[in-house]
C-alpha cells in the first residue's frame, strides 16, 4: 500500500492512504543502513510504500520504501552535530512566523531558514504575528523588518492569530497546497492553526516569563487536513537553525539580492568577503543591501553555527 506520513514520533509513523485510512507504521531496520545521515530517515510529508500485518488482532504497517522527495526542509541535528534532521518534506510553501518580542525572532535565524528554503526552491511567506499587542515603536520595527525582506522578494504579512487580523490572506495562500508552519516556540504557530481550523484544538502554552521564550507544545511534526482544501504541517518550535550540505561558493546564490549582483563581481567564484571589485560589498557600502543580511551571510560562510542566535540590527552595534 502507498500513503503519506502524517505524523512521526521517532519510531512510529502515522500513514494515511488516499482513501483516508490511517495506519501506525514502523520501518524496517535496514532503512538505517542505506546511508541516510539524518536522525529521522522518514519525515512528515513523505510518500511511502508499506505492508500491512496483523498480530494479536492489532493491525500495523511496515514501511519498506520512500518515494523520491520533491523537496524538504533540513537543519543540523541539535545534539548530533554531524547529522541532520529533516523537519518535513514535499512542501508547497512555508509560513515562517516571526515575533519582535515575547519571544524575539532574530534576523540571523530568519536568514538561515530562508537560505535552506531557497536551496530547495520552497516558497516562504513571512508572517509577523502578535501585531495586536505591539506598541508604536515595535510596530515600526515590524515595518522596517518587513521592508527589508519585501525588497528582496519575500511576501510579508502582519497578522494576529488572537484577533484574526489578515488571516483571510493567509488562508487564501493555503488553498490547494501543503503548507508548513515554522518558527520559534511561543511565536503562535499552534494558536494560528487553531484560528484557521478551530476544530483541531491544538495545545498552546504561555510564554516563559523567566526567559521570554516559548515553551514547546508541539513535540513532533504533524500534518492536518483542513476543511478548506488545504493541508498544514505543524512543527515543533525551533531554537536555532544550522545550515547543512552547502558549499561556501553556493551560499550567496541563496541570498536573492546577492545572486542578482553576482555577475558584476570581478571573480566568478567571489565569496563577497575580501575579494576586490565585489559588487555585493559595493552595494553594501551604498546601503543597497541590508547589513543584517550581509552579517548573516558572513556568519554562515564562517561556520558560526554556535553563534547564530546573536543578532545584528545595525552597523553601530559591531563598530562598523
Amino acid at each position: 500500500m502507498t500513503g503519506t506520513v502524517y505524523k512521526s514520533t521517532g519510531s512510529w509513523y502515522t500513514v494515511k492512504t488516499p482513501n483516508g485510512d490511517t495506519y501506525d507504521c514502523r520501518i524496517k531496520g535496514k532503512f538505517r543502513l542505506k546511508g541516510i545521515k539524518s536522525t529521522n530517515p522518514i519525515s512528515v510529508g513523505d510518500l511511502v510504500d508499506f505492508e500491512v500485518e496483523t498480530l494479536d488482532n492489532v493491525t500495523t504497517g511496515v514501511i519498506h520504501h520512500i518515494h523520491d522527495r520533491m523537496n524538504y526542509i533540513v537543519r543540523k541535528s541539535v545534539n548530533l552535530s554531524k547529522q541532520t534532521h529533516i523537519i518535513a518534506s514535499n512542501i508547497d510553501q512555508v509560513f515562517l512566523l516571526i515575533t519582535i518580542n515575547n519571544p524575539p525572532t532574530l534576523t540571523s535565524f530568519i536568514d538561515r531558514f530562508l537560505v535552506t528554503a531557497e536551496a530547495y526552491a520552497i516558497k516562504t511567506v513571512l508572517l509577523f504575528n502578535k501585531i495586536d499587542v505591539y506598541d508604536e515603536k515595535t510596530i515600526l520595527e515590524v515595518r522596517y523588518l518587513a521592508s527589508v525582506y519585501r525588497a528582496i522578494g519575500y511576501e510579508c504579512i502582519g497578522i494576529s492569530a488572537e484577533t484574526g487580523k489578515n488571516l483571510d490572506k493567509v488562508k487564501a495562500l493555503m488553498l490547494g497546497k501543503v503548507s508548513m508552519f515554522a518558527g520559534h516556540s511561543g511565536v503562535g504557530k499552534s494558536t494560528l492553526v487553531n484560528a484557521l481550523e478551530p476544530s483541531l484544538d491544538l495545545k498552546t502554552k504561555a510564554i516563559s516569563s523567566q526567559h521570554m521564550q516559548g515553551q514547546h507544545t508541539t513535540t513532533f511534526a504533524e500534518m492536518f487536513d483542513l476543511s478548506f482544501d488545504a493541508r498544514i504541517i505543524d512543527t515543533p518550535g525551533i531554537k536555532g537553525f544550522g545550515v547543512v550540505d552547502m558549499e561556501k561558493v553556493e551560499i550567496g546564490d541563496y541570498f536573492p539580492e546577492f545572486f542578482a549582483l553576482k555577475q558584476d563581481c570581478k571573480f566568478n567564484n567571489c565569496l563577497h568577503i575580501e575579494e576586490p571589485k565585489c559588487a555585493v560589498k559595493d552595494a553594501l557600502d551604498r546601503d543597497e543591501i541590508s547589513f543584517s543580511r550581509y552579517r548573516s551571510y558572513v556568519q554562515i560562510i564562517e561556520g558560526e553555527d554556535e553563534h547564530y542566535r546573536t543578532d545584528i540590527w545595525d552597523k553601530d552595534q559591531e563598530g562598523f
